[in-house]
């Protein structure tokens, strides 16, 4: 018993500049969220220095090494939730060589293996069309509802948007004149996206219902028939597996499936990352260029055409 009292006094102590760490943070109003991500994650790290004994100045890059992998294999953590555990020990690290409670931060040029990053599943144009180009709904009720759902999806393929931002969408982010579309996307960024003709199309054969729908003056341009509000990202997401159905579509269709299809076609067909990240609403290059997979023969023919050094020299210099 005095060893297990002995044991969460240690505890206790270890925890204490971690405390004053996240009150500091609480004040410079970091979420709650991430208070309690950080704790857990440096918390974690204190369990494993009271069982060595240890104290914070005392964790060198050996030690977290044999921390994550004890959280890695022991504890089967998932690598994406060790990264995050890693990054609050960072963060936490470099506040206690701020106040001058420690000289080396362990987690200095410390790198988890990532695994490879899987290629986003990608539908071919004949099946696009297949979805979009199905035929009108037999019955009044459900031929409403396709106008609807055509824009959305329309609109989906044509922008690259998330659904997310997709029901986000009032009424005065279209320009079906000028054809183009305000997203407000991940970080509350503003950004202008092209609309193609096709979803400008389907969206002004849907507004007339949405005028007749709409309930208490809501702003969404995307709304539910019964209620007459603001479509839920579950509702569109139900939408299209229906949709896609009614299709003959065995692939699973999902929202974010066609903002892959519009990634990869438009760099299939321009071959321009940088305008393509803008539309997607990407901050980093990095994450655009997972949809870089297009024919290799293309690709060379592009090369050929276009680098200095690329074409053989003929013999003769012909």
């Amino acid at each position: 018993m005095p060893a297990k009292m002995e044991m969460d006094d240690t505890l206790r102590e270890l925890l204490v500049p971690v405390q004053r760490w996240l009150d500091i943070l609480a004040v410079r109003n970091h979420s709650v969220h991430t208070l309690n991500a950080y704790f857990a994650g440096v918390n974690q790290l204190a369990l494993f220095l009271r069982g060595k004994q240890l104290i914070w100045t005392r964790c060198d890059k050996r030690q977290l090494a044999q921390h994550i992998s004890q959280r890695l294999d022991e504890d089967k953590l998932a690598l994406a939730s060790m990264q995050q555990e890693l990054s609050a020990i960072r963060h936490f690290y470099g506040w206690l060589i701020e106040e001058g409670l420690a000289r080396i931060n362990p987690t200095t040029g410390y790198q988890l293996k990532r695994s490879p990053r899987p290629l986003p599943s990608i539908a071919d144009i004949d099946l696009l069309t297949q979805l979009l180009d199905q035929p009108m709904p037999d019955t009044p009720e459900q031929a409403r509802l396709w106008l609807r759902d055509k824009a959305m999806f329309e609109l989906l393929y044509s922008s690259g948007l998330r659904v997310g931002e997709l029901v986000a969408l009032d009424m005065t982010d279209m320009d079906l004149a000028d054809l183009r579309v305000r997203v407000t996307g991940k970080g509350n960024k503003t950004r202008i996206v092209p609309l193609g003709n096709k979803a400008a199309d389907a969206i002004n054969r849907y507004l007339p219902h949405r005028n007749l729908w709409v309930e208490q003056c809501d702003t969404a341009l995307f709304i539910s028939e019964k209620l007459g509000t603001r479509l839920s990202t579950r509702a569109v997401q139900q939408r299209l597996k229906v949709a896609a159905t009614r299709a003959g579509i065995a692939q699973n269709m999902t929202p974010h499936l066609l903002r892959h299809c519009f990634a990869s076609h438009m760099l299939s067909g321009s071959g321009d990352l940088r305008a393509v990240q803008e539309m997607l609403g990407h901050s980093d290059i990095s994450t655009t260029q997972i949809y870089t997979h297009v024919d290799f023969t293309k690709l060379t023919q592009v090369y050929d055409r276009a680098h200095p050094r690329a074409r053989h020299v003929q013999k003769d210099g012909k």
